[in-house]
């Protein structure tokens, strides 16, 4: 799994496997992602996946890092749905970092002292170089498609504060404990390894004197796309859509993706792909015979939150464990007790009328045949949200068990419709349904569709990150930078935090009690720590550069090398770091006209500031996790002792 890398069974050797592991998504990077196929040695099955977390699906992971890993990116691709690429690299750049320091004989509270202070100026910038949404405008075209010749928005205002304001970190205090990594009142870590979701209280943004227009979705969705220009023409017709439903503008300043369901047809060509309003949904033969009964027929709806199935029960119930069950005479019925389950809930649906059942789980093979004998039509796997939507929509009531109907969880005014024109083209027995409303509703289906099986897990993927980029940088009415311009400004702070620490030890060794108050006599080794975790954002940069294709890796570092010294360089304060071309590999020239002009340079590409904030977060929390368990397994601290915790966090 590991590949052709060395592990030392003397050194740390999670911080090893974290690095290895890292190594998967490299090729998942940048705009142009790279399929691998994962075949399996023992039964000769092979995966095709798109990205770090379909190819950690896909593996057979032994080791508990893999399994930590794992679980993180799980953890943040639930929430955010992008950035796990980010994520794992930086964890495997700063691992490498963190072994670096090792080697050097760093012990490990300085590793995370310094490691914590350099992610707090990082996130500090992050918010100082956000633009808020509000100040880009309204976009020159009314059009709502992204083409591959325009990725962005061309910004001419200046970020809301400037980056070089980035606070000192000589009034940092640094704490190492359970707790907290340090007391900056900017970040507080409480080390877990289920990575809870932070709170998204360092969004902040200058508001604007005046109300400015609502922003143009479609404008903001083309900075957005990061090279899945097709996914993201469909996340600015979904929204669209929705506005439209509810007699909104088209530059809404929202996107639900909670009311946005996918549907995907193998067989057809990818360029039918489309948004249709409603919930679709493929069925079988019996039930789309079914479906195809209620053509302008009165519908009426039942709402299962759960699994329908007689054996299906509440998460929150337990049965009590030890006990039997003893009969004085045996049971004469014919029936058994699934089937008198079964006999049940099918006579109280056709009591209630019932013809429509949305069951957010499964449904047994059975029920749902038994159903279709009675023209009860059975859809599982619908989205909770939805329900949601057709329980606010129809008036009926969700209910755990199907038991519990009544004429008042009954909804009404559903329309079942059959598409006859997204029929596929191969051999499938399975025909899609339009399940709608009858007034207005938010809710839209994405048919996704493509000739090869195996890339619609892909497409699928792609679809739900861009709506997340969308969703999140409305939700934040924030976006950062791209194309290496926020990293670069990192690398550029992170890395004058150094030198300013390197000056401040020389002109500070006559003068121990100076030292003393600012600090730097309780981490000497500060400065080399954040030089190695700026050049673990160099390597990011390097590395997406490179995926794009035309450029080689020693040509990337140098084209960032040489921005940085540019940056250096200039006199004025308004000089900002240009985008790097992710398609040549030179540097746009555009930086030295921002610093002629004092006007920021054109922006094309943008990031989420949530997203990219978590990333980075999570990504520094494993290397934590990981540095602070083989520390512990290697020296093989007693935690009884006295004095074990001086140098060490606790789990």
């Amino acid at each position: 799994m590991l590949g052709s890398t060395i592990i030392n069974q003397r050194q740390h050797v999670g911080l090893q496997k974290l690095s290895a592991l890292a190594g998967i998504t490299h090729s998942s990077l940048g705009p142009y992602k790279r399929y691998k196929f994962i075949q399996d040695a023992t039964s000769g099955e092979s995966a095709l996946a798109g990205s770090c977390l379909r190819v950690f699906e896909n593996l057979e992971l032994t080791c508990a890092v893999g399994q930590l890993v794992y679980e993180t990116i799980q953890a943040h691709q639930k929430v955010y749905h992008t950035g796990s690429g980010c994520l794992l690299f930086l964890a495997g750049a700063w691992s490498r970092a963190a072994l670096d320091c090792l080697q050097r004989g760093i012990s490990v509270s300085h590793i995370i002292s310094a490691m914590s202070e350099g992610i707090d100026i990082c996130l500090d910038v992050c918010r100082k170089s956000s633009v808020s949404i509000d100040a880009l405008g309204v976009a020159p075209s009314e059009s709502c498609t992204v083409t591959s010749q325009s990725l962005g928005l061309h910004l001419s205002q200046k970020p809301t504060v400037e980056a070089s304001q980035a606070p000192s970190n000589s009034q940092r205090t640094t704490k190492i404990g359970h707790k907290t990594f340090n007391t900056s009142g900017q970040r507080k870590i409480k080390l877990s390894r289920h990575f809870c979701e932070n709170k998204s209280e360092d969004v902040s943004t200058v508001p604007q004197p005046h109300q400015p227009k609502l922003p143009d979705i479609a404008h903001i969705a083309e900075g957005l796309s990061h090279g899945c220009v097709e996914a993201m023409n469909l996340v600015v017709e979904a929204s669209r859509m929705q506005s439209k439903s509810n007699e909104q503008d088209v530059r809404c300043s929202t996107f639900d993706v909670t009311k946005v369901v996918t549907c995907v047809l193998p067989g057809l060509p990818e360029e039918h792909a489309c948004v249709l309003p409603g919930c679709v949904v493929l069925l079988h033969a019996e039930q789309a015979a079914v479906a195809h009964h209620f053509k302008e027929q009165h519908v009426k709806v039942a709402l299962i939150n759960g699994d329908l199935s007689d054996t299906y029960h509440h998460p929150g119930f337990k049965r009590p464990t030890g006990i039997q069950r003893v009969r004085n005479q045996s049971d004469l019925s014919s029936l058994s007790k699934d089937e008198k389950w079964l006999e049940k809930v099918v006579t109280l649906l056709l009591n209630l009328e019932v013809n429509l059942i949305l069951v957010s789980g499964l449904a047994t093979e059975k029920v749902i045949q038994h159903c279709c004998r009675h023209h009860i039509l059975v859809v599982e796997k619908v989205k909770v949200s939805v329900l949601k939507v057709f329980a606010n929509s129809t008036g009926a009531v969700p209910v755990t068990y199907a038991t519990q109907l009544s004429k008042h969880c009954v909804g009404s005014g559903i329309k079942v419709v059959t598409r006859r024109d997204l029929k596929s083209n191969e051999r499938t027995s399975t025909t899609a349904v339009n399940i709608s409303t009858v007034g207005k509703t938010a809710l839209v289906t994405v048919i996704l569709t493509s000739c090869v099986h195996g890339k619609l897990q892909a497409l699928e993927d792609q679809f739900w990150a861009c709506a997340y980029r969308l969703h999140h940088a409305l939700k934040d009415k924030a976006l950062l930078p791209g194309a290496g311009v926020t990293e670069m400004l990192c690398v550029h702070h992170v890395e004058k935090q150094a030198e300013q620490h390197v000056k401040h030890c020389r002109d500070r060794n006559n003068d121990s009690v100076q030292q003393t108050k600012a600090g730097t006599a309780a981490n000497p080794y500060r400065g080399v720590v954040l030089r190695l975790m700026a050049d673990g954002l160099i390597d990011y940069i390097s590395t997406v550069m490179v995926n794009t294709g035309g450029i080689s890796k020693v040509k990337a570092r140098t084209a960032v090398s040489q921005q940085l010294q540019d940056y250096n360089g200039s006199l004025g304060v308004a000089a900002k770091f240009s985008q790097l071309s992710l398609k040549g590999g030179t540097v746009d020239s555009a930086v030295s006209s921002a610093m002629n002009s004092g006007e920021a340079a054109a922006v094309k590409i943008y990031d989420n500031l949530c997203v990219k904030q978590e990333a980075w977060r999570k990504a520094l929390d494993l290397v934590f996790l990981v540095l602070q368990t083989d520390a512990e397994v290697i020296t093989r601290v007693d935690q009884n002792t006295d004095g074990a915790h001086a140098d060490l966090m606790l789990l």
